[in-house]
């Protein structure tokens, strides 16, 4: 059986992710002339070709048959290369960002909620492409194809090919019987714990610009400050206190949440993959406490809590805030922080990383190999709490944690033939195929990735991509099969 690639809708479904990229520069519109930042020449320029572009693709190429799973990825990938194009259109448009290399760097970055920056000063930036930068972060936490989702079958699309290429995690949940309505339960739970994020920090000082950008970086687990010195810069441990716990919430998996609002208050600790991931948080918060407070780092041991509470959540769940210089931390903390970064959050979640589940599940094969050099005949399957995890899922799983590792090591020995250093340029691979942000090395927490060449940028933007799209739905383009007409 021939198969053939619909094109026609798949360009038709890429102009419409188009086009509400365009819609989206209302935003920033908005705050420019809030702030009389006389931005709006590039914005609408930026925002015109945006819709124009769209408009057209949606109108040339029809609406056709039904996605098959090829087309779901082809419209995912590409659909997530061209948000970034588009995205950083706004940067060069307004002239803050007028290399289109450091633009499509900070938009891909945005949008994969990776967090890593071009930007030397961050506060120099207008406002109004803060606030873009916050805004693509929101968006893509939970996918504009997500999004996507609860409007594309009334326009005669099915929605299931995407969901299953785009939703972060091993699996896709889906919440309700119908695709739709799961997009749009996944994003109220989203909005809505945006929004108590933002009147909590509100409440502790921000001012409402900062809460705002600051709860849809958290709710992304991106990590895109308006600050300098990130979450540094507020001083306050009731502000520590508040977005840790958004993080925290950020890298659960949101099917658990809306079970939670449904009234089933045992959600969370039934779930085994949250159990594992609430104990990592606690035993990474346990040894970074202990090992800076036992170092001298800091001076008391409720200091060493609170900043050791916040970077492991913030690491571990890929978000990239900073509330302290951890590479001036301990040996022992500083190796600890890079181990996070292989974590994530949970499936279902708007982290990065290799996500607690494929980590569990590795784990646990690893552990009934050992079992069957002793028992050879033995049948032992691989269970999830009760549930038996298929051996095609393990086998995928395997898959997935193998391509994970090799894709670092990869870009690792290329960024090593650019320059850079070891330390750097293992923390910049694994901060941008984890989707973090800060790394180690000369891309740390209170550096930047500007001093990079241009192609360095482009390898590590497309490194977040990967990344964020769980590796299989871009790598699986660059296989001969999935070109096949047979």
């Amino acid at each position: 059986m021939r198969r053939t690639f619909n094109i026609s809708t798949v360009l038709h479904l890429l102009g419409y992710l188009v086009f509400v990229i365009g819609i989206l520069h209302l935003f920033p519109l908005g705050i420019s002339f809030l702030y009389a930042e006389h931005l709006t020449e590039g914005l609408l320029l930026s925002m015109l070709l945006s819709l124009v572009s769209g408009f057209l693709a949606m109108r040339i190429f029809a609406n056709g048959r039904e996605l098959s799973l090829r087309d779901g990825f082809l419209v995912v990938s590409l659909g997530w290369f061209l948000m970034a194009c588009y995205g950083s259109l706004p940067y060069l448009f307004t002239g803050a960002i007028p290399s289109f290399v450091n633009a499509f760097f900070e938009s891909m970055s945005g949008f994969t909620t990776t967090g890593a920056s071009i930007l030397a000063d961050i506060e120099a930036m207008p406002k109004a492409l803060l606030f873009w930068r916050a805004l693509t972060h929101w968006i893509g936490g939970m996918g504009i194809i997500v999004l996507s989702l609860a409007i594309l079958p009334l326009l005669g699309v099915g929605g299931m090919q995407l969901f299953k290429a785009e939703v972060p995690g091993p699996t896709a949940d889906r919440l309700t019987p119908r695709i739709k309505d799961t997009a749009r339960v996944l994003w109220l739970v989203y909005v809505g714990i945006t929004l108590v994020e933002i009147v909590l920090l509100t409440v502790g000082g921000m001012n409402l610009f900062d809460a705002v950008s600051h709860a849809f970086a958290t709710m992304a687990t991106g990590g895109f400050s308006t600050r300098n010195a990130s979450i540094q810069a507020f001083h306050s441990p009731y502000l520590d206190g508040v977005i840790t716990l958004f993080m925290f919430l950020a890298g659960v998996n949101f099917a658990l949440h809306y079970r939670f609002l449904l009234g089933r208050f045992n959600a969370y600790w039934r779930d085994f993959e949250f159990r594992v991931y609430l104990g990592i948080a606690l035993g990474a918060t346990f040894f970074l406490t202990f090992s800076n407070f036992l170092g001298g780092i800091f001076d008391s041991i409720w200091e060493s809590l609170r900043y050791g509470v916040f970077q492991a959540v913030s690491i571990g769940t890929t978000t990239g805030f900073m509330s302290a210089d951890y590479e001036r931390w301990t040996p022992l903390a500083q190796v600890l922080i890079f181990l996070l970064m292989f974590v994530g959050g949970s499936a279902g979640s708007t982290g990065g990383g290799m996500k607690v589940m494929r980590l569990i599940v590795v784990a646990k094969q690893g552990l009934i190999e050992l079992r069957r050099l002793l028992h050879p005949q033995a049948v032992i399957p691989l269970k999830l709490g009760k549930q038996v995890i298929p051996r095609q899922v393990v086998h995928a799983i395997t898959g997935f944690f193998l391509l994970y590792v090799g894709l670092f090591v990869i870009v690792s020995i290329v960024m090593t033939t650019l320059g850079l250093d070891l330390l750097t340029a293992i923390g910049a691979s694994a901060s941008c195929i984890g989707n973090i942000g800060p790394g180690l090395g000369l891309v740390g927490p209170t550096d930047n990735y500007a001093f990079l060449p241009g192609i360095g940028k482009m390898i590590l933007a497309f490194t977040m991509m990967v990344g964020r799209l769980e590796i299989f739905t871009v790598l699986v383009l660059f296989t001969r099969d999935f070109w096949s007409n047979r």
